[in-house]
């Protein structure tokens, strides 16, 4: 029940690092596409953050689970799937960075443009900035659902995992009550068994008594009616 508990904890722990790895990617292909200002970007950096702060707790925990293990078998292999998110975790803070270095050189040189040419054109331009937003806004909204129904899967394994240590709980309890009953049952038995033999005692003891009683009174009727 433990080892199955412990998987339990482990697949909890393998989607999430998935769901935050996938945020993460979802979020730098968003400052890719970002074109100002500023601060639309440093939010996104913002997410982009957080997202790498509980990743990194993810394989901390993951780490954690495969020092746990009694199998050596078992412990590499989690070190091996942690060593692996965290390059991934690596590869993706030196994309992030890029992404940043370009995104930004990609807003001066829009901020130069539009100090270059006339109002039309500036407004023309934000047109455009809009759609994008709004585009990049509709992808994110669709992750952020393919994020949603990842949570809900971490909660149902989450609920079988509480479900299982329940009925775990519960088998231990039949199986000590088992052995309490068996315990009075071997008692009783041997309570009746030593009643038997005390009752097969006591018939012997009344017989002995009755044959001496007898032959008592057969001695004494034999000496008054035959006195010689």
């Amino acid at each position: 029940m433990m080892a199955a508990a412990q998987d339990v904890h482990v697949r909890i722990c393998h989607q999430e690092m998935v769901k935050y790895d996938l945020e993460i990617k979802a979020l730098i292909q968003d400052i890719r596409e970002c074109l100002g200002p500023i601060s639309t970007l440093n939010e996104l950096n913002a997410q982009v953050k957080e997202r790498f702060h509980l990743l990194r707790l993810r394989i901390q925990d993951l780490e954690q689970m495969a020092k746990e293990q009694d199998k050596e078998s078992d412990k590499q292999a989690l070190l091996q799937e942690m060593e692996c998110h965290r390059k991934q975790m690596f590869s993706n803070q030196t994309v992030w960075r890029k992404a940043n270095l370009s995104c930004k050189h990609a807003i001066d040189n829009s901020e130069k443009d539009e100090l270059l040419e006339g109002g039309d054109s500036i407004r023309q331009r934000k047109v455009g900035k809009e759609n994008l937003a709004q585009s990049a806004s509709g992808i994110t909204e669709s992750l952020m659902g393919v994020s949603r129904l990842m949570s809900q899967q971490v909660h149902q394994s989450e609920v079988a995992m509480q479900t299982l240590a329940t009925s775990s709980r519960t088998i231990q309890e039949a199986n000590e009550e088992f052995k309490s009953m068996s315990g009075t049952i071997q008692l009783g038995r041997k309570l009746i068994t030593k009643y038997n033999r005390r009752e097969l005692t006591d018939k012997l003891l009344i017989f002995l008594a009755l044959a001496l009683f007898l032959g008592t009174v057969l001695y004494i009727l034999k000496k008054r009616l035959f006195p010689f």
